[in-house]
């Protein structure tokens, strides 16, 4: 299916005005010739609780992002197989439990509690399999402080395919750092998820016009399953 450039989530809360000042912006959109996709924060902590609105979990899981996590799952499971099937590589983060200091590096100043040991693991409906690639970091950005530049370009990775949450946060952070570092950039709306829907809507807007090529799902496999010859033969 043919999307305009603004065909997303975030019509419902950008005037006709905002849009006439943004339309610099507007160009093609596309997904590198040899992309990875980066999955950010998919771990336990996002899905405690169930499908269940936000609000109605933050006394027991205030890290779980509840009914917008699970909204996420199916589209999300459709990208990674695509992504296996053609030998694109993927890429996980998670909180750096590993280091030990007295005191502690936080991707955010929200503070944590109720954290389960089982937190920070890939949640299992995208469990790493033996090829794939855990970056553990401990600020908001997958590049800050972490070799991942280095194993993009050894690959010789020239663009990411975006997926996690939260699309305020963690993701908006990579998605920022990878762009300020040569990558092309691609988003997948009903990939990325929030705890706030409002958050996650003027983030998607505003990192589609200035960093990133935001794409529905339908569209991003649409796009590989075109440039499918690229992908499987890129070396």
């Amino acid at each position: 299916m043919k999307y305009g450039f603004e065909d997303h989530c975030w019509k419902d809360i950008v005037s006709d005005d905002l849009l006439e000042i943004y339309k610099a912006y507007e160009r093609e959109t596309y997904i590198g010739k040899r992309p990875a996709l980066l999955a950010i924060d998919l771990y336990n902590a996002a899905y405690k609780g169930g499908a269940k609105p936000v609000i109605e979990l933050q006394g027991e899981y205030p890290s779980s992002c509840g009914i917008h996590a699970w909204d996420a799952i199916e589209p999300t499971k459709l990208l990674f197989a695509k992504a296996r099937e053609l030998g694109i590589p993927i890429i996980h983060t998670t909180r750096d439990t590993h280091t030990k200091s007295p005191t502690k590096i936080r991707s955010t100043k929200r503070k944590l509690k109720n954290i389960t040991d089982d937190a920070y693991e890939i949640f299992e409906a995208f469990a790493p399999q033996s090829e794939d690639m855990i970056i553990y970091k401990s600020r908001a950005s997958a590049f800050f402080g972490t070799p991942l530049t280095a194993y993009l370009n050894m690959m010789d990775i020239d663009s990411l395919i975006v997926v996690g949450e939260s699309t305020s946060g963690c993701v908006r952070a990579s998605v920022v750092e990878g762009y300020s570092n040569g990558f092309h950039i691609t988003m997948v709306e009903e990939c990325c998820f929030d705890r706030s829907p409002l958050s996650h809507k003027v983030n998607l807007f505003d990192l589609h016009h200035k960093y990133a090529d935001v794409m529905h799902i339908d569209e991003a496999l649409e796009h590989l399953n075109a440039r499918r010859p690229a992908i499987t033969n890129a070396g």
